[in-house]
C-alpha cells in the first residue's frame, strides 16, 4: 500500500451546463497513477452537484489522506490555467447543478469562516508553469458555483484536520471543441493542461514556503 504521506489527490468534475465533456476530468484522469516528485497521483471524479460533490471529495480525502490535494474545475471563457487564491463561504448559483439544485445566498458551511486561502504555494506554482511558456495566472475568484463550494469544503476540512496537508484549486479553460461551440477563442489543448498540472504539482511538493511575486490584479 502506498504511504498516505506520499499521495497527491487530484479531482475533476463531470460535465455540466449542457456540455458533454469536462476538461477538468479529462486532464485529471490522464494523470492517474503517475509518480511526480516521489508522490503517486490518485484521482477522483466529483459530481457537479453541491451536496454530492462535497461528499465525494470528503470520501476521497478520508480514503487517501493525501499530502497535497488539488481540485480542478472548468472555467469556460478563461484562456489560462487559473490558480485560485481564495475560497469564499458563499453559494450563489446562477444555474442549477447536476441534481437540479440552485441554492442562492447560503453558506458553503454554516458558522465557518468567511473565506479560506489556498495553502498550496500558488505564486511558486505560477512562476514555474509560466517558465514553461504555459498560460497561467493567479485568480482571485473561483466563482460561487460548485467549484468554489468544493474548494471551500476542501480547505475547511484541511484546516480542521491538523495534519498540515496542503490544498488548492485550479481552473482550466474549455477544450477547443467546446470553445468553438460557444463562439469563443479561449481554449487550451488537453496536453497543455496536463503539462501545466504536472509542473504545478511538482512545484507544490518541492516548495516549503511560497515566493514573493507580484501576481495580483488591478481590478
Amino acid at each position: 500500500m502506498t504511504d498516505p504521506a506520499r499521495i497527491v489527490l487530484l479531482t475533476g468534475f463531470d460535465p455540466f451546463g449542457g456540455e458533454t465533456v469536462n476538461p477538468s476530468w479529462e486532464a485529471v484522469r490522464l494523470l492517474h497513477g503517475e509518480t511526480i516528485a516521489g508522490h503517486r497521483i490518485e484521482t477522483a471524479m466529483l459530481p457537479t452537484a453541491f451536496v454530492r460533490g462535497a461528499s465525494a471529495l470528503l470520501d476521497a480525502l478520508d480514503r487517501y489522506r493525501p499530502a497535497l490535494t488539488l481540485c480542478v474545475g472548468q472555467a469556460g471563457g478563461r484562456s489560462h490555467l487559473s490558480l485560485e487564491r481564495v475560497a469564499i463561504n458563499t453559494i450563489d448559483a446562477r444555474i442549477a447543478d447536476n441534481d437540479g439544485a440552485r441554492p442562492i445566498d447560503i453558506p458553503c458551511v454554516a458558522g465557518a469562516p468567511a473565506a479560506y486561502f489556498a495553502t498550496a504555494p500558488i505564486k511558486a506554482m505560477r512562476a514555474a508553469v509560466d517558465a514553461a511558456h504555459i498560460p497561467v495566472e493567479v485568480s482571485n475568484t473561483a466563482g460561487t458555483f460548485v467549484c468554489n463550494h468544493v474548494f471551500y469544503v476542501l480547505m475547511h476540512a484541511l484546516a480542521n484536520d491538523g495534519d498540515r496537508a496542503r490544498g488548492g484549486f485550479v481552473h482550466v479553460p474549455y477544450l477547443e471543441e467546446q470553445a468553438r461551440r460557444h463562439g469563443s477563442t479561449a481554449f487550451m489543448p488537453i496536453e497543455t493542461m496536463i503539462a501545466g498540472l504536472r509542473i504545478a504539482i511538482a512545484t507544490a511538493l518541492r516548495t516549503e514556503r511560497d515566493i514573493l511575486d507580484g501576481a495580483g490584479a488591478t481590478h
